[in-house]
């Protein structure tokens, strides 16, 4: 890097329009996917998330879906209750403890989560696997950047972790 891209200089008006543009691109991507997924399939996409982990691994426990969504326990809860109400997955005890429960598809709910579009997560990974390994530590540090700027880790997600089974 030579000395002029390490100065610091006020971003000038069309960097930062340009910039506000591309944020809000993204974040009119996630709206209009989310419209079409209720409007198609009658749910959201942290729901669609959620069928989509339970159908790839099996009945888990909510708080393997969290993780395996990256939500907090207490956001699955309400996923699931809505799941739920729609038939789509239900509660099983296999446990002697009553306190142990397992969230399974129903066939409803196993059929939503083989024909569902992919989660709108896929789009981004099919792409960043093009890229090349520079390009995509650049993107991430980018990025990370952002959410600092917006101290997004107030908002409700759970870092993941090395253990976590992320869908990609």
């Amino acid at each position: 890097m030579n000395a002029e891209q390490n100065t610091f200089s006020e971003p000038s008006h069309a960097q930062i329009k340009d910039l506000i543009y591309q944020i809000r691109r993204l974040m009119q991507a996630g709206s209009l996917y989310t419209k079409e997924l209720d409007r198609n399939y009658k749910v959201s996409s942290p729901q669609l998330s959620c069928l989509i982990a339970l159908y790839e691994a099996g009945p888990l426990p909510p708080s393997h879906i969290a993780r395996y969504i990256m939500v907090k326990s207490s956001t699955v809860t309400g996923i699931i209750d809505r799941l739920e109400h729609k038939g789509l997955v239900r509660r099983t005890r296999n446990s002697p403890d009553r306190r142990v429960i397992n969230i399974e598809l129903t066939d409803r709910g196993r059929m939503l989560a083989e024909n569902a579009p992919s989660p709108i997560q896929q789009k981004i990974v099919d792409g960043v696997k093009r890229l090349p390994r520079i390009k995509i530590d650049e993107i991430i540090k980018n990025i990370k950047l952002l959410t600092d700027m917006l101290d997004a880790q107030d908002f409700d997600l759970d870092q993941p972790t090395d253990e976590s089974k992320i869908p990609l």
